[in-house]
């Protein structure tokens, strides 16, 4: 014999909608009982409002909240992973009239400085950061190190 736990959504006492997962029918519930707080707010606005407009557009408003809190700038819209992605540094050339010689080309003296610019510009990558390195000083190093005068105050 299987036990099945399930978990149902009831609002006024009536059996609304049932669920297999608790989280999901919380989730439910309280998007239903932000469509009650919206339909009062609703009821109470000076627009004449039919109660199946009310309550299908207080739906909505609860189902899309996040939408909602964004277009009312309570929230922050989250980037979109494309907006997010950085362009490509683009190498272009030093200069315009050099253009790269096809591999048809033979290399001739009067384009070889071509080649080598274009040759430059395909290798080209940022520089490196210099490191500073620095050498610790070990127990040795610290009672080998000559005292100054005015550092020997031990007397």
């Amino acid at each position: 014999m299987a036990v099945e736990s399930r978990f149902v959504v009831i609002r006024h006492g009536v059996e609304v909608q049932t669920f297999m997962d608790k989280k999901a029918a919380d989730d439910y519930d309280k998007m239903l009982d932000m469509a009650d707080n919206l339909t009062a707010m609703l009821d109470s606005s000076p627009f004449d409002l039919n109660d199946e407009i009310k309550e299908e557009l207080s739906i909505y408003l609860a189902q899309n909240r996040e939408d909602v809190l964004i277009a009312l700038q309570a929230k922050k819209a989250k980037p979109s992973p494309r907006a997010a992605a950085k362009p490509k540094a683009k190498i272009e050339p030093i200069d315009n009239a050099i253009e790269e010689p096809l591999a048809t080309e033979e290399i001739t003296a009067e384009n070889l400085d071509q080649v080598v610019v274009a040759e430059a510009v395909k290798e080209k990558t940022a520089p490196k950061k210099a490191v500073r390195k620095t050498k610790s000083k070990t127990a040795s190093d610290i009672a080998n190190t000559p005292v100054k005068e005015s550092e020997n105050l031990i007397e």
